[in-house]
């Protein structure tokens, strides 16, 4: 069951992406289509939801926080667009609906991407109850969590991977870059809308929940990527292991993925247990590690 508060910021997240995009002319409607398709589907929020959840426990502005995960899941939703293209996973099925592409053709798939992208910094830098050192803190997470050295790097490793196998710490590489980094980010961005400063203590601690949150939920997605259908999890499954693809499952069973999750979400529980009020990003882990979808 999904933990209420996370159904809470998830619907608060929606009201606020529902807002970004207008109907568009003749010329322009096409756009905001695509994005709202993609960014309005649904989806857990797990990215933003951990931005106002990290910001709630250390006492900042939610409003601030809103906002920042706004644009954390702009960047998700254009990261899940492009991933599906033809010339990457090649994907025809994005929770539960024809991804972005079948629907609106390539070409305005990857430009609604690159607009979300791109949206997304102005997001953050347009947030009137936010102060300019916290804006320009967020904006660097957020380019550091997506870019060349965060999710990119990960899904060029991932690209990598089709034609190479993997080693054990490749794969950890890999995903700490395209799930975890952004996960990371997202920690990290809800520190800044506390006004953390960026060698506030804290900070280590919370980006240790992260990351350790991040590795574990990519092993649950490699479970159920097995073990679950399509109608359950909303898109494709078992392509990864039809075309020969590393894995968690490369390296381990059913219950040994499992048990690593379970440990991987118990490091991330212990760095946060002395901080106040940790008790919904601990929630939250134990909630991602038992879902099953």
């Amino acid at each position: 069951m999904i933990p209420t508060f996370i159904e809470k910021d998830a619907a608060a997240v929606h009201a606020r992406l529902s807002k970004l995009y207008p109907e568009g002319s003749r010329t322009t409607k096409v756009l905001y289509d695509a994005q709202k398709y993609s960014l309005l589907a649904g989806g857990k929020r797990i990215r933003p939801v951990l931005v106002m959840e990290t910001c709630r426990m250390l006492g900042g502005d939610v409003r601030v926080a809103l906002d920042y995960g706004a644009a954390v899941e702009m960047v998700h939703t254009y990261s899940l667009i492009h991933d599906d293209l033809p010339c990457m996973d090649d994907d025809d099925l994005r929770r539960g609906r024809p991804t972005n592409h079948k629907v609106f053709g390539e070409d305005i798939a990857i430009l609604a991407g690159d607009g979300l992208l791109t949206d997304a910094f102005a997001t953050i830098l347009c947030c009137p109850y936010a102060t300019a050192q916290s804006r320009a803190d967020a904006a660097l997470a957020l380019s550091q969590g997506a870019g060349s050295y965060g999710m990119v790097k990960g899904q060029v490793i991932d690209m990598f991977g089709e034609t190479h196998a993997l080693t054990p710490e490749e794969l950890l590489e890999l995903h700490r870059g395209k799930t975890g980094a952004l996960i990371e980010a997202s920690v990290r961005l809800g520190c800044h809308a506390a006004e953390l400063t960026r060698d506030d203590q804290r900070i280590e601690a919370i980006v240790t929940y992260a990351q350790n949150i991040g590795l574990a939920f990519q092993v649950i997605d490699d479970i159920l990527d097995c073990t679950q259908s399509a109608e359950v999890l909303g898109k494709s499954v078992g392509s990864d292991a039809k075309d020969g693809k590393t894995t968690f499952m490369t390296f381990y069973d059913v219950q040994g993925a499992r048990a690593y999750a379970r440990e991987l979400t118990d490091r991330a529980i212990s760095a946060i247990r002395t901080l106040p009020e940790c008790d919904r990003l601990v929630e939250l882990a134990e909630y991602l590690v038992q879902r099953d979808y």
